[in-house]
């Protein structure tokens, strides 16, 4: 009870330059970073498992750079989730949110506006992030608002490699979503390793990210 008091009392982020600010003064992520998810099967629709993958300290640190295109969204994951599961999001929100690299979470309950329409802020929250985690569960398949904001991201950003990232837990293959079968997911059976799988996955995306970025401007 005392952490969910905690999450809904965390400020939400009033600006993009004040979060730049804030990050810009981190340090650099640990050599953790580096790894990320990776496909361990030839044909979609199968678990991950985790690779190391080389990046070059610069690639680390740009993602908290001032200058840094992470900083053009509000979020960096968004959590799309049944009520049900509420406990097993804080706990990831609260993971991410505490790594060194301070991930921006969407947390529905925390962080919709009051008064607000449920759609509009469905919407809002994919487009505002970079990342969406599907905590598909057997709540998620049962919720229509989940396969809602699945769509929307889907629709979103169709071909984007890392955005989606599907996390199966207590559901069998054969229900697993068609309309993400062309995505890898991750299977949660231990917690802790598939919080690291999430991480690592949205890390190696946004580091992707301003390593594009670098190229273009150059």
């Amino acid at each position: 009870a005392g952490w969910f008091r905690r999450l809904l009392h965390k400020p939400k982020p009033s600006s993009v330059e004040s979060l730049k600010s804030s990050h810009s003064t981190s340090s650099s992520p640990s050599s953790s970073s580096s790894s990320s998810a990776k496909s361990s099967s030839s044909s979609p629709g199968t678990s991950l498992a985790t690779s190391s993958i080389s990046l070059s300290p610069k690639s680390a640190l740009d993602i908290s750079a001032s200058d840094s295109p992470r900083w053009d969204k509000s979020y960096d994951v968004c959590i799309c989730h049944s009520e049900r599961d509420m406990e097993l999001v804080e706990e990831l929100v609260s993971y991410l949110e505490g790594q060194p690299e301070s991930f921006r979470c969407f947390l529905q309950l925390r962080d919709a506006v009051a008064g607000s329409a449920v759609v509009t802020e469905l919407c809002d929250a994919v487009q505002n992030s970079h990342c969406w985690v599907m905590l598909i569960t057997p709540g998620f398949l049962q919720d229509p608002w989940c396969r809602y904001q699945m769509h929307q991201a889907l629709a979103e950003a169709p071909m984007a490699n890392g955005r989606t990232i599907p996390v199966l837990k207590d559901v069998d293959r054969k229900d697993y979503p068609r309309e993400l079968r062309n995505i890898y997911y991750i299977y949660m059976a231990l917690k802790e390793k598939s919080f690291r799988q999430i991480r690592d996955t949205v890390m190696h995306y946004l580091q992707g990210l301003c390593q594009s970025s670098t190229k273009r401007m150059e």
